[in-house]
């Protein structure tokens, strides 16, 4: 960078020129939808909207999120530049907005922390597309479409309840195409590192030192050299950063009503220049680049997190039906004193299990599937199902023993065939947690059993199994039902 900054007559106007420029830099794209494979990109992005495949359930509490991919559509249907303004409270982000807009569409005044929300305006690169009844520019473009630069301005990252202001920002933060961060002189340690978490967002940043005219050009020049030398060095290339008064005060020479002169401070012409030639020269390297790169980029970010939070609720739900299937079975048995019975209404929970869970997780399957699956599973998991087997034929055979005996030892064997029910039904519970657990994994996985086969996700399941602590929580709440029976 010069050692002055290069400031342009206050009475000239670039504005045309400026306009030309910044249509040639977005909107003549040569061949975006070959070189970028935008359509492709539309189309990607489509297809995960329409297919997110979530249920009622599933979709409350996220309603902010499959926004996000809506509006992400959108920004590319539209094609959409988004340039988004941070920094601390009084930097002056709004006035410089309003600059490179040329009108006051940014609410700014003379109190900390104007801006108390996102505000958005799409930046008309021609005057005529300026809708009368709302603050909204717009303007069509040959071959594009309806095509639009977005300005965001966001509010103080210093300023009180920062957690939120803060999560708002790293939100528009991620979205945005191009970031400017505005500072008005030194940088304290807090822009820092505000500036530091923006550069992780791997987007272009400009650092715009905003204000330059309340400086003599020494002491400008000195904060310049220091913020560009010392605070972002590791930041920041010095062609990354620039100069800039988005609303300068002139001293004018005034005649007072007595008759005397005198000096008066007005509003001078915003001195934008270097920041709009800087944007231009972004978005002629990078512009095509730009939104079709990052809209995809957070796009697979919102969709990890549906997807994370999907399988969540499911898992969720599908360990609710697991424990349900394992105390149905285990009541059923330990009130049942028929060996064959025992055994068979096992099996048609087991079964029933498997088909509730192939349904939660949306993967067709009939019954002949879902004895297919129990027979595999029932196979791999070895030990349990064969201690589940003996504990239903040895323990079935003493209870029936116990029931028939009751009568004739006036009920002291009672006591102890609740004892073997309930020992035989939490042996079979165990067995039955652990083959919904395996089938819940085997279904979650895409009804696949992944690159390891049965064996190896069966053993790793079972492993992970605490059959002591589930037998005592079959038993626990087994007693209980069987008194509220009794």
């Amino acid at each position: 960078m010069n050692s002055t900054l290069p400031l342009p007559d206050p009475h000239e106007s670039d504005s045309s020129s400026w306009e030309e420029e910044l249509d040639k830099a977005i909107f003549s794209f040569e061949d975006i939808q070959a070189e970028l494979n935008y359509k492709q990109a539309q189309t990607a992005l489509r297809s995960l909207v329409a297919k997110l495949d979530l249920t009622p359930q599933e979709k409350h509490g996220l309603e902010e999120e499959i926004g996000d991919l809506e509006v992400l559509l959108g920004k590319l249907d539209r094609m959409v530049v988004q340039i988004a303004a941070f920094g601390m409270v009084g930097r002056g982000k709004s006035s410089l907005l309003n600059a490179l807009v040329g009108q006051s569409v940014f609410e700014t005044g003379p109190l900390h922390g104007v801006t108390r929300a996102a505000q958005r305006v799409n930046w008309s690169i021609s005057e005529d597309a300026i809708a009368s009844s709302s603050t909204t520019l717009r303007v069509t473009l040959p071959g594009i479409g309806q095509s639009q630069v977005e300005l965001i301005d966001t509010p103080g990252l210093d300023e009180v309840d920062g957690e939120t202001r803060t999560a708002l920002a790293e939100h528009v933060a991620k979205q945005a195409d191009l970031i400017l961060f505005v500072i008005s002189g030194d940088m304290t340690k807090l822009e820092h590192e505000a500036l530091s978490q923006l550069r992780e967002a791997g987007k272009p940043i400009i650092l715009v030192f905003n204000k330059v005219d309340q400086y003599p050009e020494a002491d400008r020049m000195a904060v310049y050299q220091k913020v560009r030398d010392e605070r972002v060095r590791e930041l920041l290339s010095p062609l990354e950063i620039v100069m800039a008064a988005a609303s300068p005060l002139v001293k004018t020479a005034v005649q007072r009503a007595d008759g005397t002169r005198g000096i008066q401070l007005r509003a001078g012409n915003a001195q934008v220049e270097e920041l709009k030639l800087k944007i231009l020269e972004i978005l002629h390297r990078e512009g095509k680049a730009l939104v079709a790169l990052n809209t995809m980029i957070y796009a697979d970010n919102v969709n990890e997190q549906l997807v994370q939070r999907k399988l969540m609720i499911r898992d969720r739900a599908a360990n609710q039906l697991i424990w349900k299937a394992v105390m149905t079975k285990a009541l059923a048995i330990a009130l049942n004193p028929v060996t064959v019975v025992d055994i068979l209404s096992g099996v048609v929970i087991d079964i029933a299990l498997i088909l509730g869970l192939s349904k939660l997780y949306g993967i067709a399957m009939t019954e002949t599937g879902a004895v297919q699956l129990l027979q595999k599973i029932a196979l791999g998991m070895g030990g349990i199902g064969a201690s589940e087997l003996l504990a239903t034929l040895g323990l079935s055979g003493l209870k029936t023993l116990l029931g028939i005996s009751a009568p004739v030892t006036g009920g002291a064997s009672f006591a102890p065939y609740v004892t073997v029910a309930i020992t035989q039904a939490g042996v079979t519970g165990v067995a039955s947690y652990g083959i919904g657990q395996v089938t819940k994994a085997y279904l979650a996985n895409g009804a696949t059993w992944g690159p390891d086969g049965p064996k190896a996700v069966i053993g790793k399941i079972l492993a992970s199994l605490d059959e002591t602590s589930i037998l005592n929580r079959i038993k626990d709440e087994l007693q209980q039902k069987m008194k509220r029976r009794n």
